[in-house]
């Protein structure tokens, strides 16, 4: 009698399984990024959607209050307060005489060909990718309103062209119910040209912006005080991260999460720089902390510096055109915003005629 062998069937392994398991994997490992305290998940997370105007509920969607409350308190940003020493600025724009004392300054004082007017610098860092304008003589420095202010936005790009603006970055903060608010509604308040143009409740921080000699004037005074002290143009918006040389006070990652940055400076001899990072760009950019930000602008000697609206707000434009890398809106030339800081050339100086290259 002849003895077969059996042949054991080899379980058939469903798809429907395989997807089941790899669903409860992504989960579990959701779980473990959301909620380890090896990941720094949460010190990314809550005060990132914390620092934003409308979109802090995201941080109790996956965490409760007491835990929201713990990681606020262990990172902030503490901004400096203290009157500006507008006397200790002394505008020098003659750059050729400029004593060099760091490697960052022969960079910035290295003038483009046919160039008096700014310099862009680029920026890479670990985390984060972004550009440095340095604008020689502060009186090239103006504040650029929408037209129908408190009705529409405008971007950064369009509020340069009507503006004889050469280079802009965004300003101060707006409305932003819908997560995509188009910078008709500004928050706090904006002077231009020694006036009071604008003033509306949710202002966050204090008043940055220039005298009439072109002085970078900080100050939490209400608006009529600061015009009665020579504030010509101003936006409502904070920390206030250098004062006097001074840094603000960081503590962890400074409260505000790594994101998108607009930043605003002067040096001591009155050179102004416009600091813009990339962020929330995966495999590209992540976006820098406060303290990084603050580096940054001591290596080239920021005296004065404040922080503008951020996020998908933090945009560039170069002639007319959208020059940086926004985390959204970059199809459509940047989000529409409620004013811009933009360097003219009111005094006839030589610029390119072609529109700065990347680098």
């Amino acid at each position: 009698m002849v003895k077969r062998k059996l042949k054991l069937k080899k379980p058939k392994i469903h798809l429907l399984t395989v997807l089941v398991f790899l669903a409860d994997l992504c989960v579990i490992a959701a779980f473990v990024i959301i909620y380890s305290p090896w990941f720094g998940f949460k010190d990314f997370w809550i005060p990132t959607a914390m620092t934003t105007m409308s979109h802090r509920y995201l941080a109790y969607t996956l965490y409760d209050e007491k835990t929201v409350d713990k990681v606020m308190s262990e990172n902030y940003t503490k901004g400096v307060e203290e009157d500006v020493k507008l006397d200790d600025i002394v505008i020098d724009t003659n750059s050729a005489n400029k004593h060099y004392t760091s490697k960052y300054e022969k960079e910035m004082f290295t003038k483009d060909p046919d160039n008096d007017l700014y310099k862009i610098i680029r920026l890479e860092e670990d985390n984060f990718k972004g550009y440095l304008t340095v604008i020689y003589d502060p009186a090239d420095v103006d504040l650029a309103i929408p037209k129908k202010l408190g009705k529409a936005g405008q971007s950064v790009a369009k509020l340069c062209v009507e503006n004889d603006g050469l280079v802009g970055i965004n300003g101060g903060g707006f409305e932003d119910l819908d997560g995509w608010g188009n910078g008709s509604t500004p928050y706090g308040s904006i002077i231009k040209d020694g006036k009071l143009v604008w003033q509306h409740a949710g202002g966050s921080g204090g008043l940055i912006g220039f005298t009439k000699d072109h002085k970078m004037y900080l100050t939490f005074e209400a608006p009529d005080v600061a015009i009665s002290k020579g504030m010509d143009d101003a936006v409502e918006f904070g920390p206030f991260l250098i004062v006097n040389g001074k840094s603000a006070e960081i503590k962890g990652n400074g409260g505000w999460g790594r994101a998108p940055r607009t930043v605003i400076a002067q040096r001591k001899d009155g050179v102004v720089l416009f600091l813009e990072i990339e962020g929330r760009l995966p495999g590209y950019s992540i976006g820098a902390t406060m303290e990084e930000i603050v580096e940054v602008l001591l290596r080239y000697k920021a005296y004065n510096a404040a922080n503008l609206d951020g996020g998908a707000s933090a945009t560039m434009a170069v002639n007319g055109k959208l020059y940086n890398r926004p985390s959204a809106g970059g199809e459509y030339g940047g989000r529409t915003v409620s004013n811009a800081w933009i360097v003219t050339n009111k005094q006839n100086k030589k610029v390119p005629t072609t529109t700065v290259k990347k680098q």
